[in-house]
């Protein structure tokens, strides 16, 4: 299948938006039916994508009330939103029926009207084991009070991760094209590099690129750190001009499809040598990224994963990446608690990092695919070989700069 084009043609099989809808419903309807939940009101914009393939307008940013989509073992789902018109007209493969008005949580009253509305549909859920992916103290009350003979548990962790921890053909190649415009941006911006720019500057430039090639939004504010602001590090953008020798980092991420593409590099500003503790940096940090990487297979943990890259890593070494920026699983101190088991299809990344004050810091990220017998490094821009002492096996890109 192709990973580069993003129309769709008639002489190689591309992305299919349709297979890709059907097959995610399927596996929440799967994960619902090996869960012990009767039903699951989701409130999260991404999980309400993931089901009923329909596009917010603010990201991954949670308005509870704005998307809300409710899933039973026996029928098909039903969306409430402030666009059900619009989806209506636009979105086919769903019955008229399955989009309603935007369900009124933020008045009182709201949340019993659409309770009342949700069981004409679905039936009483009195007596019912009802999984939530979020909520918030208001919501929660509002709800037990609409329906207090209701059981409610955890339906993110248990049912929703479950479903989207292996990823479909369609929906890596989502995650690949998001990651091609992100490349793109990223190599937008180091042309643009130079003694004088602002950190907002360059960030201008790679978001044009990105919006330009088809991106919905980013991953998240985007970070362009540079000098003193990579040590300790400073997760975004500002107005600071960037200086001949400073560390840069660059850590952006492009929307295809509501998937998000996450990259990393960290460049010397300047046609100048970086200092020894600067290559010593890099040196780690490249060296626990591929490290951890040479540990991902099947039947292997995040555990494991993430002891390769310790201790040149912030509170956590990566996250899986989806729908969500921040999917299941993850890679930190904690993982060893209660380890993950890595299964083929799963996809993450991972964004060591080293630092010292007065240096400046070093932050490197690839993207990753677990395959049938190792793993695949999708994130093909190479590194800054100035910073570069030896190059890693894993590493495909070192040595062919221009």
């Amino acid at each position: 299948m192709s990973d580069i084009g993003v129309i769709a043609v008639d002489f190689e099989e591309r992305l299919d938006p349709a297979r890709m809808r059907r097959e995610r419903l399927q596996r929440a309807k799967d994960a619902l039916q090996n869960s012990d939940l009767d039903a699951l009101f989701i409130f999260r914009p991404e999980d309400a994508r993931y089901l009923t393939g329909y596009r917010h307008h603010l990201g991954p940013a949670v308005i509870v009330g704005n998307a809300v989509v409710v899933l039973t073992r026996d029928k098909e789902p039903i969306l409430w939103t402030m666009d059900f018109e619009q989806c209506r007209y636009r979105m086919p493969w769903f019955d008229k029926e399955q989009f309603q008005p935007r369900a009124n949580f933020r008045e009182r009253g709201g949340a019993k009207r659409w309770v009342e509305q949700a069981e004409s549909f679905f039936g009483s859920f009195s007596g019912k084991r009802v999984g939530i992916d979020i909520w918030d103290f208001s919501l929660e009350a509002a709800i037990r009070e609409a329906l207090p003979n209701t059981e409610f548990a955890d339906g993110y962790q248990s049912v929703l991760m479950r479903a989207k921890e292996i990823k479909t053909k369609d929906e890596i190649l989502c995650l690949k094209m998001a990651n091609a415009f992100t490349e793109a941006a990223l190599d937008r911006a180091l042309e643009a590099l130079r003694p004088g720019i602002k950190e907002c500057e360059l960030l201008a430039i790679a978001w044009q690129t990105m919006t330009a090639l088809g991106s919905e939004w980013t991953q998240c504010s985007n970070i362009i750190a540079s000098g003193p602001y990579t040590a300790p590090y400073r997760r975004f953008t500002s107005d600071r001009i960037i200086r001949n020798g400073d560390l840069v980092i660059i850590d952006i991420g492009a929307g295809y499809n509501g998937y998000w593409g996450d990259l990393t590099r960290t460049w010397v500003c300047g046609n100048v040598k970086p200092t020894a503790e600067m290559r010593d940096m890099h040196q780690k940090t490249y060296d626990a990224l591929f490290n951890a990487a040479s540990k991902v297979r099947p039947g292997a943990t995040n555990a494991e994963v993430f002891e390769a890259a310790a201790p040149y890593v912030l509170d956590n070494l990566g996250h899986a990446a989806g729908l969500c920026p921040w999917e299941s699983p993850h890679f930190s101190y904690a993982s060893k608690e209660a380890p993950v088991v890595l299964k083929e299809g799963m996809v993450f990344n991972f964004e060591p990092y080293v630092g010292k004050v007065g240096i400046g810091g070093i932050r490197l990220e690839n993207n990753h695919i677990v395959t049938h017998d190792g793993v695949e490094i999708y994130s093909t821009y190479p590194f800054d070989e100035r910073l570069v002492i030896e190059p890693h096996p894993l590493d495909a890109t070192t040595g062919r700069t221009r």
